[in-house]
């Protein structure tokens, strides 16, 4: 799992958390994490697919590949029975199978397979998923909201709660996701954080704004996974 944030980071996001919420009575949760999903599904289907492929190949090529069957066991004028065929092709999709799904150990490039609609929809799927266990209906007038963001997907999510979702236009949202995605890119998570958490603030303060007595329900530390 990746570290992409610092104790000093940790306490500067835990503190524009506070300041946004001495505005409101929002409940703001922040968290990062390395990844939303471990993509195992993926990299087998692609690994099948392309074991598929190359078995495939064979019946298209059989010349080709009976050719460099022969060279390397030093064959000649070979006859070569069906069984043999069959066992070259079960050989040729084990093989790559194996290669592939070894292959897709490595993070970078079984993220790579993942097609982006698939990240988008597990990220997304991820961030509900922490958002019920962590936020929702954890304040009593349903006021939570969650900074999600997924560093390998390079996905971003912001999840409300119930009264938010029926105060707040869903369009709002957009100028923090823009302003989380610029500091991500210009200055590291840290200050992308940093910057929803006061767009969010500021649009909560609005819509929301803090009442007399109100009380910090969930806690301002960001939550690293």
């Amino acid at each position: 799992m990746g570290i992409y944030m610092t104790p000093a980071d940790h306490q500067q996001v835990s503190d524009a958390v506070a300041a946004a919420e001495a505005g409101t009575a929002g409940e703001i949760v922040t968290v990062i994490a390395d990844q939303s999903d471990g993509y195992t599904d993926v990299a087998l289907a692609w690994a099948a697919v392309i074991a598929f492929t190359a078995m495939t190949a064979l019946a298209f090529f059989p010349d080709f590949f009976l050719g460099i069957y022969d060279r390397i066991f030093g064959h000649w004028n070979a006859d070569h029975s069906p069984t043999l065929i069959f066992a070259i092709a079960a050989a040729i999709g084990i093989t790559t199978f194996i290669g592939v799904v070894l292959l897709a150990l490595i993070p970078a490039v079984r993220i790579f397979l993942v097609p982006g609609t698939i990240r988008t929809r597990r990220v997304h799927a991820r961030a509900i998923d922490l958002f019920k266990v962590g936020a929702e209906r954890r304040t009593r007038s349903r006021t939570g909201i969650m900074i999600y963001l997924s560093m390998h997907e390079h996905r971003a999510e912001i999840v409300a709660d119930k009264e938010i979702t029926r105060l707040v236009p869903p369009e709002a949202w957009g100028d923090a996701m823009v302003a989380l995605l610029a500091g991500l890119k210009e200055r590291g998570p840290a200050a992308g954080m940093i910057a929803a958490v006061e767009q969010i603030g500021v649009i909560l303060a609005e819509y929301l704004p803090r009442e007399e007595g109100d009380v910090n329900e969930l806690p301002d530390r960001l939550i690293e996974l």
